[in-house]
């Protein structure tokens, strides 16, 4: 079987998969709800509100990447654009749920695309910023980051392995067939 050689560097792959899978993960923290906040800002019975929810997330990468001092510039740009992301998705997904009542299919699919076009106008913004904190990183931050970001999509990576894990059990089992027809 012939392999087609890849025209991207394992990694320049690597980063911007890093940062796709870091802006999708700060992105789907803050996914439409029914549910709509008493006071912008507060949690609707207990549940931490989407800029909440995107604090706690900047401090517990902020830990598990390690960032250093020399980084911290670079790490406020990323943490920027994430608060800024979290706010317009909190209010659209405000407007979106009060609203829910009194609108047609046609107003509540507008709403939802407004959201959907915002999620995707933040990872445009995200990646740009995460893209020299990443490569600012040591060997070791990297690998940490590659980890805590693959591990989050482990249900589609576990999916992935095994299907792969099939594919080459059958070329092994097609090889060997061939070889023992000879």
């Amino acid at each position: 079987m012939k392999r087609n050689a890849c025209r991207f560097t394992y990694p320049e792959t690597l980063a911007v998969a890093a940062a796709v899978v870091l802006a999708f993960f700060v992105l789907a923290s803050a996914t439409p709800s029914l549910a709509a906040s008493p006071e912008p800002g507060m949690a609707a019975a207990g549940k931490p509100s989407k800029t909440e929810r995107v604090e706690v997330r900047i401090k517990d990468l902020h830990a598990k990447l390690k960032i250093t001092p020399a980084q911290e510039g670079q790490w406020d740009n990323v943490t920027k654009v994430m608060r800024d992301n979290a706010m317009t998705m909190e209010t659209l997904i405000k407007a979106r749920s009060e609203g829910a009542g009194t609108k047609n299919a046609v107003d509540d699919l507008k709403s939802y695309s407004a959201i959907a076009e915002a999620h995707a106008d933040g990872l445009k913004k995200l990646i740009p910023a995460f893209e020299p904190l990443y490569a600012s990183m040591s060997e070791s931050q990297k690998k940490d980051a590659d980890t805590l970001f693959h591990r989050q999509g482990r249900g589609k990576a576990k999916a992935k392995a095994k299907a792969k894990a099939k594919a080459e059990m059958k070329e092994k089992a097609e090889t060997k067939a061939v070889t023992e027809g000879k």
